[in-house]
């Protein structure tokens, strides 16, 4: 899984400033399989809670952990594949295993990566970056100057990533557009975000982030936003253009500074 299919479509984007730090996530889906995806809280043994989303059911999409760090997943066209942690599987070592982005990162690094993915993630102290990966190559992009934000869709957008960009034939869901509202909607607020700008960046009211047709198949099926400097959890299950966000209060996070 997440090494051949391409059936899944997300777009991710973290921001910070003085009163926020968040990461907000939609997850594109089938339809004739939306009511297969699972809400799940996890807590095992010798290794950090966390309350994640997924359509695979051990192999999380997105998440935040007891520790404050929130993990999203975007899936990029399988151009390679080799053996080792899929998609789903880094993000779940990551909620499990890391307490901090530079956590993540020494393990990303060193792991043997099986998928093409980005990963977002941004932590209590308001680090932040995406991470394009793939079997070969680990990208880490930070926020540009004088910006307190990053964002991300179904592609790579480094120069160091180019030759695993997906074609223009392949189907990804608008992901260049996509990327693009979220990134033109964040630029805007001139490093002064807000939950309600949250909100409406993944309910699409800036331009097109959820606003399928559903007669083809395709639908934002789950989106979720993590609070993490207010710990707090919100999520709406199905399209956030339809639906209203609602609060999960189930993770106890831990009273945690770094």
């Amino acid at each position: 899984m997440y090494c051949f299919e391409f059936s899944n479509h997300c777009t991710c984007f973290a921001f910070q400033d003085n009163n926020h730090i968040l990461l907000g996530r939609n997850s594109d889906f089938l339809v004739e399989l939306e009511k297969l995806y699972m809400n799940c809280l996890y807590r095992l043994d010798h290794v950090y809670a966390f309350n994640g989303n997924t359509t695979a059911f051990v192999q999380m999409e997105d998440g935040v952990n007891e520790y404050d760090l929130a993990v999203g997943l975007t899936f990029v066209y399988p151009k390679v594949r080799k053996y080792g942690f899929n998609a789903g599987m880094l993000v779940r070592y990551i909620l499990e295993k890391c307490k901090t982005i530079q956590e993540a990162l020494s393990f990303l690094k060193s792991a043997p990566i099986a998928s093409q993915q980005t990963i977002t993630m941004i932590d209590i102290t308001g680090e932040m970056v995406v991470v394009e990966c793939n079997p070969f190559v680990v990208e880490i992009i930070s926020p540009k100057d004088n910006e307190h934000f990053v964002t991300t869709a179904n592609n790579y957008n480094s120069l160091k990533m180019t030759e695993y960009k997906n074609d223009e034939n392949i189907d990804d869901w608008n992901s260049s557009e996509r990327y693009t509202v979220a990134y033109q909607a964040l630029k805007s607020q001139n490093n002064q975000f807000s939950l309600n700008c949250a909100e409406d960046i993944l309910s699409g009211k800036y331009g097109f982030m959820c606003q399928y047709d559903r007669k083809t198949g395709a639908d934002t099926v789950w989106s979720v936003i993590y609070d993490v400097k207010n710990k707090r959890i919100y999520r709406v299950e199905g399209n956030p253009s339809r639906k209203k966000f609602k609060e999960d209060t189930r993770l106890k996070f831990k009273n945690y500074s770094i």
